[in-house]
């Protein structure tokens, strides 16, 4: 029968697919997935007032991006995510080894203690007492009814509404306790939650204009630290909330240092200007000296970002797959990881990390043979013009691959392939652009032809890619999410929408290894590596802690502190 053949490198049927779809979630399913959620519950957690380290000091982190973005529920990147945690927490966070901890909630909602019912409809969340906003307000359920409520306004313009869009009859029973229900059970939604940032209602309710809001450049959370100042162009300072319920803080002050040039950040961590280099801070071609320089701490800290090329699907060379398989099999990944990045990063075909309980170690590997890539060209029909750059139809096979300007290795990076691809007759310019511009319009409104990037693809821990591929995610074309890239395929939208309504983990890893699949066959992005930044810190600064589960390695800033 027709809808028993399997799905291009998958191992089911189709019709497995559907019977995913249309299963009713059992009791037993949403014990699985939320399992680890229960146990966190229990999990310790260290509270100012039982730690008696006293407070000194300064904090000064180098960032080669500047963080612009202010407003946590604002579309946002790495850099802007790193003055978050700082300022800002959510109902619950994810640890590096993946489990849930209380941060606002008193505990991470799941079947054992009540908080979600069987059948993932009906959530309840209890609310620790006593916390107070940076300006001396209560925090209340009010604070998370209006989060989510401002998440769902289609007038604010949100990162994402995926998720927050299922939540419905939210109701308040006191001023600690919440529930809502879900129009349908959505299994990624506590790991949503971890990145989700409670707003202040009695601050940003008051607003007409939430997008415009005072807040937005002079923000009031609930974290560690509270706002300082911002210099335009150099960065930014938070100061020490004292009256913060968790754990820390243990320094004055943190200073966000923007540093454009990732040569000149080291040499500044070098000379001790700088006491943390996080993410693209140190250069590759620096680790082992970096490793070697005294009072320092350097490793190679895994993320989940994978970095690889976004091609925007409306234009109309990248929407034929044999133009976007040419360009992959172009792609010399083992010269980009060994020649640039001095071997530290691992080579990708999948837009999870390998971290990932639901990763797909079978996926094809790419095979780099500029000779194939001719070849597909050739019979794609794409003939090479007078000037040796490819034409079908009229149109050139020219473009532009964008990133961002300051890093060394990623421009490097764009050479080598500009190089390959010339020999395909491929004609790829290179431009370099400011993080905030690149991040600003030129992306988020799928400006760009194609980017040198580096992406988590999941929704935080959990390997649902709906934000990023799911067709109903596109901005420029009505839909909420970050799929820039306009890339549509009906039955990863299908695929999608089942991995998110079971709650069964060994079926939501199938899903999402056949999800992989599906994206490596389409090549929805050209996948590169996983992303191994080299990261520093003074050895005397402790609590630094890398976390792949968050996009910053200041997920925990409150526990930081110098050591006499």
């Amino acid at each position: 029968m027709k809808d028993q053949k399997a799905l291009p490198g998958h191992d089911l049927p189709k019709s497995a697919i559907d019977a995913l779809f249309d299963m009713a979630i059992s009791r037993r399913r949403l014990m699985v997935a939320v399992a680890a959620a229960s146990t966190a519950t229990l999990a310790p957690r260290l509270y100012a007032q039982d730690e008696k380290r006293p407070r000194k000091g300064q904090v000064i982190v180098g960032l080669t991006q500047e963080p612009t973005v202010f407003n946590p529920l604002m579309p946002y990147y790495e850099a802007d995510s790193t003055v978050f945690f700082a300022l800002f927490n959510p109902l619950w966070h994810v640890e590096p080894d993946g489990s849930l901890v209380p941060d606002l909630a008193v505990e991470v909602p799941s079947l054992d203690n009540g908080g979600i019912s069987s059948d993932g409809l009906s959530w309840n969340v209890k609310l620790r007492k006593g916390i107070k906003w940076h300006d001396g307000h209560e925090f209340t359920a009010d604070d998370v009814k209006f989060t989510i409520d401002l998440i769902n306004n289609p007038k604010f313009r949100a990162k994402t509404r995926q998720g927050h869009n299922l939540v419905t009859d939210i109701k308040i029973h006191s001023p600690y306790e919440i529930s809502w229900k879900m129009t349908s059970a959505y299994a990624p939604y506590l790991t949503q939650l971890t990145w989700t940032m409670i707003v202040p209602k009695h601050v940003l309710g008051a607003v007409a204009d939430p997008n415009t809001a005072p807040f937005n450049s002079a923000p009031i959370g609930t974290g560690p630290f509270k706002w300082g100042s911002r210099t335009a162009g150099n960065g930014v300072t938070v100061v020490a909330n004292p009256d913060y319920f968790g754990t820390g803080p243990f320094v004055e002050r943190v200073v966000f240092n923007y540093v454009p040039d990732a040569n000149v950040l080291y040499t500044q961590f070098k000379t001790g200007q700088i006491d943390y280099a996080g993410y693209n801070g140190i250069p590759a071609n620096y680790f082992k000296e970096a490793k070697a320089l005294p009072d320092r701490k350097v490793v190679g800290a895994p993320i989940a970002q994978i970095a690889g090329i976004a091609l925007n699907f409306g234009r109309p060379y990248f929407a034929e797959k044999a133009v976007r398989r040419a360009m992959y099999a172009g792609l010399n990944k083992k010269a980009i990881i060994d020649l640039i990045y001095y071997g530290l990063p691992n080579p990708s075909e999948s837009y999870l990390p390998k971290s990932s309980s639901a990763f797909n170690p079978d996926l094809p590997k790419q095979v780099y043979d500029l000779a194939a890539a001719n070849r597909l060209l050739d019979e794609a029909g794409w003939i090479r013009g007078s000037d040796g750059v490819r034409v079908k139809n009229g149109v050139r096979l020219a473009f532009n691959t964008a990133t961002i300007s300051g890093n060394p290795q990623r421009e490097q990076t764009l050479q080598l392939i500009q190089q390959d691809w010339k020999q395909l007759g491929i004609a790829m310019s290179i431009k370099t652009m400011p993080a905030a511009v690149v991040y600003g319009d030129y992306y988020t409104k799928s400006q760009f032809d194609s980017l040198l990037l580096s992406s988590s693809y999941g929704t935080g821990a959990d390997p649902d890619c709906t934000q990023r591929f799911s067709s109903a995610s596109i901005p420029i074309q009505g839909g909420n999410g970050t799929n820039y890239y306009q890339y549509k395929n009906p039955e990863v939208d299908k695929l999608l929408l089942a991995g998110q309504r079971t709650f069964k983990v060994a079926e939501r890893q199938e899903v999402y290894r056949r999800i992989q699949s599906v994206i490596r066959e389409d090549l929805a992005f050209l996948p590169i590596f996983q992303e191994e930044p080299v990261e520093g810190t003074k050895s005397k600064l402790m609590g630094y802690r890398p976390n792949a589960n968050v996009q910053t390695n200041c997920w925990n800033f409150g526990g930081w502190y110098w050591e006499a």
